[in-house]
């Protein structure tokens, strides 16, 4: 099973691709939003921004996210591993229900670019 720090590094490493972007992924990466990924195994929630083509992870709490963010991730500590480190297809886990992503259908247009 994944540790906190493991799925913060692994949020970093995906903010560090999506500051490297280029094109299409770096357009949708430059939305300005507030962003939540609650890690559901390990029962913590990283909260921040999406912002200048990064993600911003400005608290770490215990549970569920305490606010609506505009972009909510869901996920097993291993599957945001595998994912951030390529060995999971994103469209898959999320038809599988291994990933849930919700946001406005506006986001979710300019999110499909990202994954």
């Amino acid at each position: 099973m994944a540790t906190i720090e493991e799925c913060r590094a692994a949020l970093d490493k995906l903010s560090d691709s999506m500051g490297r972007a280029e094109g299409d992924v770096r357009a949708a990466a430059s939305m300005e939003r507030s962003v939540s990924c609650h890690v559901t195994d390990l029962d913590v929630t990283f909260a921040g921004r999406l912002t200048g083509g990064r993600i911003e992870v400005r608290e770490t709490h215990p549970g569920p996210p305490r606010e609506k963010a505009q972009i909510r991730l869901a996920m097993a500590g291993d599957d945001l591993l595998a994912l951030v480190d390529g060995e999971l297809h994103f469209a898959r886990a999320w038809a599988s229900g291994r990933v849930r992503l919700e946001a406005g259908l506006r986001d979710l247009f300019q999110l499909r670019k990202l994954l």
